[in-house]
């Protein structure tokens, strides 16, 4: 099954009230010593890993993955160091390791989708893009772009946009600056304007 999008842009900081992230921290620390505390962390988060794989590689493959995602977590949490970072960022970066070694197939599958004869008109602007991107029906041009995105930007691009990390969190779970993360999605987000605004003129 094709990978499906609706891509949202997030401000630069967004805080969850209801889970503190030091709670979420304090909870992988002592699954150390009490393994069956994890599961907490795989119930708050495993939902929410899950659908980003999913939108990124379909569904075929999430189940496989994000199973894997939280078997790694679970392996390595004590080498998780709660001062240092944030447990959904740590589970994301896992994910998207995961997620690289498909990277030929996500590519291959938003070609495919790029030559569909079923177009969905977008919004211009990248804040509110939108359109959904399937077998189904879906923006070429939107697709057309993520294919065309270097893989690095394109990271940074899905992890905000479908995985609704902030800038802080996509460059801990990545191991990348704040100002790199900055970087690479404002070139993302240039490509994909390009694309929805002048989808017959390359990008600058």
């Amino acid at each position: 099954m094709a990978p499906e999008v609706a891509l949202t842009f997030p401000g630069r900081v967004r805080h969850d009230a209801a889970v503190p992230a030091d709670e979420d921290g304090r909870v992988l620390e002592a699954s150390v010593e009490e393994p069956e505390r994890f599961a907490l962390i795989f119930d708050r988060y495993f939902g929410q890993v899950h659908s980003y794989v999913a939108r990124r590689l379909g569904s075929d493959i999430a189940d496989d993955l994000a199973a894997e995602t939280f078997l790694i977590a679970f392996r390595q949490r004590e080498r998780f160091d709660r001062r240092s970072g944030v447990v959904r960022a740590w589970l994301y970066g896992i994910a998207t390791n995961l997620i690289r070694r498909h990277r030929r197939d996500e590519v291959r599958a938003w070609r495919a989708t790029a030559k569909l004869p079923l177009p969905v008109p977008v919004a211009a602007h990248e804040d509110r893009v939108a359109a959904q991107v399937t077998a189904q029906g879906a923006s070429r041009e939107l697709a057309a772009a993520l294919a065309k995105l270097n893989a690095k930007d394109r990271e940074v691009l899905l992890l905000v946009a479908l995985g609704q990390l902030t800038y802080d969190e996509v460059a801990a779970a990545l191991g990348i600056a704040y100002g790199t993360v900055c970087s690479r999605l404002s070139r993302a987000r240039r490509v994909v304007r390009a694309a929805v605004t002048n989808p017959t003129e390359e990008p600058s």
